[in-house]
């Protein structure tokens, strides 16, 4: 019956006889005993009937019989009578930790996090150690003295903890992005800076007009990177970003790469390359990746810190001028990027591997090429720019640029209104 205890008195059991005939008539009764009861069971029954002494047959038996009443399986039975065997008693070896283990990183670092991420907008795993890394190397945050060292891995385990989610929710929804068509040739830097590659940003539309445009340039080598914003993207309006994008970068421009866009190829921007001696390339029909550095700079960068609704045109001259003082700055020599390290196999096919140690902001690595003081403009020396990478450390570079990207929309908002 389903339900039923019964109380055995198993010490009546003396004989290998009785065991069989107990066995044979208890083939449809379950035993569940207690699970403090099982060990002192096992070893009274090993005791009672001389084990040791009995013979391989009756040894059946005993186990059969102590596997049907306590519920051990087979194979645990026999470490146990091994262990009697040895020990001559039968004692529980596993005990309860006391307490369970004790965290390394508690709710102030989860907190620190959580800003983190916030001043930054939320980066790569390896990029925020990176950041915290250096937070407390270079600019002396004591505060960083646990994260500084955290994998990538349990990074990410933090970023899931309920306290991190509570001071901060990040989404970022899927968006698609153009695969740059075009002819000629990818840039051949060959590890020297000053090869960029440049592409068009458009702002949005708003009841058919037109929004801003963001011109962005990356360097090839070192990823250094400099945005710059017109009205529109006519000759009127290009050569001037053009003079301020080759301003901008610390080196020399040799090279200018851009998809097949009219905007760019065309006899007015050839002739003032030529006249700059700057090499003029375009991307090749069927080649993505001629284009793909710029291309992923638009959505990591301008896209992350601009967005994509509309600005009215009559706002690019506020806009460009936050990308030069805020932007462009923070970008350049607060924010680590990876380097990719190209590895042939033994068939000859090579791969891009992307290391955690080969992480560096592009102004490191323009300091890490060599003989890079070669490649620098006249009247520019590492001097200057490491005093300004030191004035400010990365955090307060990010939120200078968040205060300042705050106060920009603010204001472009407030026009919006009081016009309309």
């Amino acid at each position: 019956m389903k339900g039923m205890v019964i109380n055995m008195n198993e010490a009546k059991l003396t004989t290998i006889g009785q065991i069989r005939v107990f066995l044979s008539g208890t083939t449809e009764v379950a035993f569940n005993l207690p699970d403090a009861e099982r060990y002192p069971f096992i070893e009274r029954t090993l005791i009672r009937f001389s084990y040791r002494n009995l013979a391989k047959g009756d040894k059946g038996v005993v186990l059969r019989y102590m596997e049907r009443v306590s519920g051990y399986s087979r194979q645990q039975l026999t470490r146990l009578v091994r262990r009697f065997s040895k020990d001559r008693q039968l004692n529980k070896r596993y005990h309860p930790p006391q307490k369970g283990f004790e965290r390394h990183y508690n709710s102030a670092d989860v907190t620190l996090l959580a800003k983190t991420d916030a001043l930054h907008n939320q980066l790569s795993g390896p990029a925020t150690r990176k950041l915290m890394e250096r937070a407390l190397t270079i600019y002396g945050d004591n505060r960083y003295c646990r994260l500084a060292n955290i994998s990538t891995a349990h990074l990410y385990n933090l970023r899931k903890q309920t306290d991190y989610q509570k001071k901060r929710r990040h989404w970022t929804k899927t968006r698609p992005t153009g695969v740059p068509i075009g002819i000629r040739r990818a840039p051949q830097p060959n590890g020297q800076p000053g090869f960029i590659r440049i592409d068009s940003v458009h702002q949005g539309d708003q009841d058919g007009v037109k929004g801003v445009y963001h011109v962005n340039a990356v360097d090839c080598v070192t990823q250094f990177e400099m945005v710059v914003t017109c009205e529109r993207i006519s000759e009127a309006y290009l050569m001037p970003a053009f003079k301020q994008l080759f301003e901008g970068f610390p080196f020399v421009i040799k090279g200018f790469h851009s998809d097949n866009g009219s905007e760019y190829v065309n006899r007015t921007v050839a002739a003032l390359l030529e006249k700059l001696r700057i090499e003029f390339t375009k991307s090749r029909p069927r080649c993505s990746n001629d284009n793909a550095l710029a291309e992923s700079k638009n959505a990591s960068v301008v896209r992350k810190h601009l967005g994509y609704a509309h600005i009215p045109q009559h706002h690019a001259t506020q806009v460009n001028l936050f990308c030069l003082e805020y932007l462009n700055p923070y970008v350049n020599f607060h924010r680590p990027c990876f380097f990719p390290e190209t590895i042939t196999d033994a068939k000859g096919k090579e791969r891009k591997c992307y290391r955690y140690e080969q992480m560096m902001t592009p102004y490191e690595k323009f300091k890490s090429l060599p003989n890079s003081a070669q490649y620098l403009k006249p009247n520019i020396t590492f001097k200057q720019m490491d005093d300004m990478v030191k004035k400010i450390s990365d955090n307060e570079s990010a939120d200078q640029l968040n205060k300042a990207r705050s106060a920009l929309f603010n204001a472009i908002n407030k026009q919006s209104r009081n016009a309309a």
